[in-house]
């Protein structure tokens, strides 16, 4: 680690530093603890630890002060009290704090992330952002997949980190996913806004244990083969008086008007303009991607640092487009292989693009596009899907414009918009069937995925922060055989590099047919440099015995059903392994049941 006079003021107040989280907040040293806090504005500022107020003098440029607290160790609670112009305080939580008490308490704790050895060098070492390799990403709340005493946990009652490793270890190998996907883990005061709004952009919420335990979940995630994503928060933060609003008794962090410091979920808006800002939330990231070793990072609300208040008609905010690409330039030069993802509603254009480029820097970004043109069709009735087939259609029009993600996420599964099961069309018994086709679909169409927890089941019920998932579900045949279904699914993705090599190339991905040569039904033919895979789909609730011609080169290829989502294994009617189909003059014509699709290998 740094030193702690390893400072560069030009870099911080510049917007450029990710090092500052390793020259500010508290440090064990010698008989003590060193503690360091920026409040330009402050009268003055004591830290109160071990039941003293000790003062602290003003350092570096005058903007910052600093204490050494003798007899302070690691483990202490502590905080600033900030003294205002006019001789008030405020007692604050540190903005740098690596560790934090556990919400209602909100003081830091001090902590030295030295300690940990990590064995993941192999991982480490290899890791990429998997553009031309599968990656399948399992979104996932720490607090509510699993719980101790199940669905009649209490609150508050949670696995720690490391506890959770084992069983989501191997859970999400079964589903052959490729990395898990953390909602924000920073600490934040309000169980229910998930970690979106944050009071600790620097420490691990304590709700799931200490630093450390989380670094070994991280690790054992990495020994197993599993890849770590983080949702990280940069537009907006908690309003709670002790944390970082009016820090220093002025808007030190936030926007000084409320007209565009108030976000639309009533945080409060980072001021990206400011170089102070920026490198706090620059080395937030570096934080977490070099100490944690996380593999990536997703980014949420991009749109509402790209343009003003995330409006188009606003324009374009230079300072926060320039955040952007400053962020991502510093991350991937200091962190080979890792991935920065966008969760980007907007037009915004080139947020995938390299910023040699001016693009904003991306790995990926969210086709939320996508997600809501597939959901609408399926929720219609197979009357209505006749004339709507532009919505599964429509996303290949842009699709070169970016690095795409298709996302099911948990946006997706709240606030009265029912679970991805529950959207598909029907009665109870007719969901399951749709939803076996929509995720094939979703295999099936270029780049890369991600799925919220809960989905491989079937759940029926929104998802709630308090609850753990109903895995009680797998005691009803239909739900087990879904999730057995979803798990051949992905390992049929990982095993065929058909479905992922060329994700972005030119030539991964021909429609077969998109103009329902039979009523509501589409076929999509992806290929790699060794194999070609058909994925043929009846959204209809008649069967139909589906002709589509081929490519001349395919004109006598042999056809190996792989998977059909009709079979009884799956819950649905067709014996297992049993498929008609086979290619003869120059088409592939395979019988589909209704709502029902296959992956076929032509050789």
């Amino acid at each position: 680690m740094s030193t702690w006079d390893n400072v560069d003021l030009a870099a911080f107040y510049a917007g450029t530093d990710p090092e500052c989280w390793r020259w500010m907040g508290a440090r064990p040293q010698g008989d003590g603890v060193d503690f360091r806090v920026f409040a330009p504005s402050a009268r003055a500022v004591s830290v109160l630890v071990n039941g003293r107020e000790v003062g602290m003098e003003r350092c570096l440029n005058g903007a910052f002060l600093e204490a050494h607290v003798v007899g302070a160790r690691t483990g202490d609670s502590y905080e600033y009290r900030v003294y205002r112009q006019d001789g008030t305080f405020q007692d604050h939580a540190d903005p740098y704090a690596l560790e934090s008490e556990l919400r209602p308490a909100h003081r830091s704790v001090v902590c030295d992330l030295s300690g940990y050895r990590f064995s993941d060098e192999g991982w480490m070492r290899t890791r990429s952002t998997c553009e031309d390799a599968p990656l399948g990403i399992y979104e996932l709340h720490a607090g509510s997949w699993r719980r101790p005493g199940g669905p009649d946990a209490g609150k508050g009652s949670w696995y720690a980190y490391d506890e959770l490793a084992a069983p989501l270890v191997e859970h999400v190998r079964s589903l052959g996913c490729t990395h898990v996907e953390f909602l924000p883990l920073a600490e934040h005061p309000f169980d229910g806004s998930w970690g979106y709004q944050v009071s600790g952009p620097f420490s691990p919420t304590r709700r799931y244990g200490t630093p450390e335990r989380l670094m070994a979940l991280v690790d054992q995630l990495h020994r197993a083969g599993v890849g770590a994503i983080l949702d990280f928060v940069p537009v907006h933060f908690a309003t709670d008086a002790w944390a970082l609003a009016n820090f220093d008794g002025t808007a030190l962090y936030e926007y000084p008007n409320d007209a565009v410091g108030i976000s639309e979920w009533g945080s409060h808006n980072f001021m990206h303009s400011r170089g102070e800002v920026r490198s706090l939330l620059l080395s937030a990231a570096d934080l977490w991607l070099g100490a944690y070793h996380f593999d990536g990072l997703r980014l949420d609300a991009v749109s509402r640092i790209a343009y003003w208040q995330g409006d188009e008609r606003r324009g374009v905010n230079g300072m926060g487009a320039d955040f952007l690409r400053t962020f991502c330039d510093v991350l991937h030069d200091r962190h080979p292989g890792c991935m920065l993802i966008a969760e980007d509603s907007s037009n915004f254009p080139g947020v995938t693009r390299p910023t040699s480029e001016g693009g904003l820097g991306f790995d990926y970004k969210w086709d939320l596009g996508w997600m809501h043109d597939t959901l609408s069709y399926f929720q219609k009735p197979p009357l209505e899907r006749r004339d709507a087939e532009g919505l599964l259609t429509f996303s290949m029009m842009y699709f070169g414009n970016e690095r795409y993600l298709l996302p099911l996420s948990h946006d997706e599964v709240v606030h009265g918009k029912a679970t991805i099961a529950q959207k598909m069309n029907g009665d109870y018994w007719g969901k399951f069937p749709q939803a076996r086709v929509l995720y094939l679909y979703m295999t099936a169409h270029p780049g890369k995925t991600l799925d919220f927890m809960g989905n491989e089941i079937a759940q029926l019920r929104e998802w709630d922060e308090a609850r753990e998932q109903d895995w009680c579900l797998l005691d009803f045949p239909v739900h087990d055989a879904f999730l057995r279904y979803r798990r051949e699914l992905g390992a049929l993705y990982r095993a065929h590099p058909s479905l992922w090599e060329r994700d972005y190339g030119p030539d991964g991905f021909a429609w077969l047919d998109c103009a329902q040569l039979a009523p509501c039904c589409t076929a999509m033919l992806r290929s790699s440099s060794t194999e070609r895979v058909a994925v043929l789909l009846n959204m209809d609730d008649a069967p139909h015995a589906y002709e589509v011609p081929l490519p001349e080169d395919l004109a006598t290829a042999r056809a190996e059903v792989l998977l059909n989502t009709d079979w009884r294994r799956f819950g649905g009617d067709t014996p297992d392994g049993s498929t008609t189909c086979h290619v003869e003059r120059g088409a592939i014509v395979a019988d589909l049941a209704p709502l029902s699709g296959a992956m076929v290998l032509l050789r």
